[in-house]
């Protein structure tokens, strides 16, 4: 589900309307802040998602994957790469079946247990993955670069200091 829609107005000026636009002042400054982050976060994945599918012909998911197993060459299981993603198990495996057949990556059964499979990227796999690694961290410093060094700093570390007190909060 999406939750960022645009509407044109009648000046022709196109503007996003998403999660805050149901704000009004009496709402808590914390709710605000609170939308206005998963809109940013909506709007950032929304663009990586369009960028992913138009140059690479690849969606958000599968490229999610490649980095899993970019980051660990000897491969993962199917199992870790579930948790890792925070999808079900059938997920990934549609996901890899897609990619086994692109030759984007290689399954085989452990050798602890035929029943287990690892899976870890293909030269090919490796290769393309490095090109859309590159577009990627590309795409993101341009979608960032409205704020200046010193800005996202300090944006990195407030928002630092809000995941561990959210963490903290968590238990």
């Amino acid at each position: 589900m999406r939750a960022t829609k645009t509407r044109a107005l009648p000046n022709r000026v196109t503007t996003a309307v998403d999660l805050e636009t149901r704000l009004t002042d009496e709402h808590h400054q914390a709710l605000k802040l609170w939308l206005r982050l998963l809109s940013c976060t909506n709007l950032v994945e929304a663009a990586i998602r369009s960028r992913l599918r138009a140059e690479f012909g690849i969606t958000l998911a599968r490229f999610d994957l490649m980095a899993q197993l970019e980051r660990n060459p000897a491969g993962l299981k199917m199992s870790e790469l579930s948790r890792r993603l925070m999808v079900s198990g059938g997920n990934i495996t549609g996901l890899t079946d897609q990619l086994e057949k692109e030759g984007l990556v290689a399954r085989a059964a452990t050798p602890e247990d035929r029943r287990v499979y690892s899976v870890k990227l293909t030269p090919a796999g490796r290769t393309l993955f490095a090109r859309m690694a590159t577009s990627h961290e590309r795409w993101v410093i341009g979608l960032f670069s409205a704020l200046n060094s010193a800005e996202r700093s300090q944006v990195y570390r407030q928002l630092a200091k809000l995941k561990l007190h959210v963490a903290a909060a968590g238990d």
